[in-house]
């Protein structure tokens, strides 16, 4: 350890948080329960990126796109809207209340009442018990802590494509700001990147009145989900006019509105009015003096399944710790992150990713949880297959929203879960039993057990343990019944 850095004897707080999105405000609402004495340092909004930039808009914005979709096909229904026109700007100014009605969730005011101290400046650490913080008005101060969690999440990965700097490119950071300014939608929209955040967007502009080109390097979309759940996407995307280049790379910008990008054996240009780099995101680990207390390295922080750097005080969750990008898994490593850092040195938790939900948010909707079939045969995990086609459920038959799947993975000879994929409407509501057996090792023969409401989504996971059931009956003791009940009939 360097001679210049000295351990206080004293500490100013027990815990000092840095961000408050997902993780840094779970972090400090279990601090302040806790009665640690705990401060939370942003620099920009509280509520982060989920709020501001990311889950909340986007999640407005979609539900828009779908309410025009329905009266658009309203005659499906018996009901005949005529002239559907969208108000662009009543989209983006609703969108925008919705983010005002949600921040009082994660606002100063809330967590100043439970007790957190919430200071509004960026921190940097000058040693590893010590950062600096700079405020709006110019003037700084210093707090000293026994333990910290890092918690600065992570800025959507810009490629350096040649000529991209005059290319006019927004980010699903930036897009919201630029597109409240606008009439109407962009009549050619370009999305690099085929993944949850691109398809999300494809569509709901798509369904907004844009022409959408997606541009993906990998052979299909949605790479990390089940392979024919993402191919049930992609055909949904492609029956309402999206374009899609998989298998095509950017290659150059050429001008503003102008991209060339690359198949395997041509080169073509896209026009457009507007594009969005969707091809992923990065730690932000830089500006924060990590650097200093040699914490990074390529880029990343490195720490450890207790979700600890390489200084133990200094713990990490969300978006930064790279393990994931959820802001629910935020939320779930806030929790290790911080009873980590406060039970120190008496106790620990490794942070279980087991049983961590993802939703993309299309329609349909995927929902996974544990394991897919690609990532049970590259771990060498074997499995048994029980499906469930979501047009054999009434309640998807009423609602005219007849496809679908429940897939469920189990191990072999038992009904214990590994894995779970779901595509359809309400997929993210549907998986949420399956994520509960999983948690609290119960079986398919539980969820056939339960009493399920008729009709409802729901129904489809007991549905899919009844198929479960149905291709291991007890097909001996069905051969004795019969011959009994046969007896007994005389």
């Amino acid at each position: 350890m360097p001679a210049n850095w000295k351990k206080p004897r004293r500490f100013d707080r027990n815990l000092i948080v840095i961000g408050a999105g997902s993780a840094g405000l779970v972090s400090s609402y279990i601090a302040a329960i806790a009665q640690a004495k705990v401060s939370l340092i942003e620099a920009h909004a509280m509520g982060g990126d989920c709020l501001n930039t990311g889950c909340v808009p986007s999640k407005a914005l979609l539900k828009s796109a779908k309410v025009a979709k329905s009266a658009k096909d309203s005659a499906r229904y018996g009901v005949n809207v005529s002239d559907v026109k969208v108000d662009f700007p009543a989209v983006m100014q609703r969108l925008q209340q919705v983010i005002t009605d949600i921040e009082p969730h994660d606002s100063v005011e809330r967590f100043t009442a439970l007790g957190v101290d919430c200071i509004k400046g960026y921190a940097r650490f000058v040693d590893p018990w010590t950062v600096e913080i700079k405020h709006a008005d110019g003037g700084s101060s210093t707090l000293t802590s026994k333990a910290f969690v890092i918690a600065t999440g992570a800025a959507p990965v810009v490629p350096p494509l040649p000529g991209i700097e005059d290319s006019g490119y927004l980010t699903s950071e930036t897009l919201w700001d630029e597109m409240a300014t606008r009439k109407a939608v962009p009549q050619r929209l370009v999305i690099l990147g085929g993944g949850p955040i691109g398809c999300e967007l494809a569509q709901a502009f798509q369904r907004l009145g844009s022409q959408v080109t997606i541009v993906e390097m990998a052979e299909r979309l949605m790479l990390k989900e089940d392979a024919e759940a993402a191919a049930m996407v992609e055909a949904a995307l492609k029956s309402e006019g999206v374009d899609i280049r998989t298998g095509h790379k950017a290659v150059r910008f050429e001008g503003k509105g102008r991209l060339a990008i690359a198949g395997r054996n041509s080169e073509t240009t896209l026009e457009y009015d507007d594009i969005i780099i969707a091809v992923g995101r990065r730690a932000r680990v830089s500006g924060f003096g990590l650097e200093e207390l040699g914490l990074v390295k390529d880029g990343k922080l490195s720490v450890d399944e207790y979700l600890t750097t390489a200084l133990s005080h200094i713990k990490v969750a969300g978006d930064v710790a790279g393990n994931q990008q959820l802001t629910h898994g935020a939320s779930h490593e806030a929790w290790y992150a911080t009873v980590n850092a406060l039970a120190a040195p008496f106790k620990r938790y490794k942070a279980d990713y087991r049983v961590l939900p993802r939703v993309t948010y299309t329609d349909p909707e995927v929902a996974t949880v544990g394991l897919t079939e690609a990532e049970a045969r590259d771990r060498g995990v074997a499995y048994d297959i029980t499906r469930y086609d979501l047009d054999d459920l009434d309640r998807a038959i009423a609602d005219g929203e007849a496809r679908g799947f429940v897939k469920i993975l189990t191990t072999p000879g038992k009904d214990r879960i590994l894995g779970a994929t779901i595509v359809g409407s309400h997929a993210g509501e549907i998986i949420a039993e399956l994520v509960l057996a999983m948690k609290h090792n119960m079986g398919l023969r539980k969820i056939m057990q339960a009493v399920h409401s008729y009709p409802t989504w729901a129904e489809a996971s007991k549905y899919a343990a009844g198929q479960y059931g149905l291709a291991r009956q007890p097909v001996r003791l069905q051969r004795l019944a019969k011959r009994w009940f046969d007896w007994r009939r005389g």
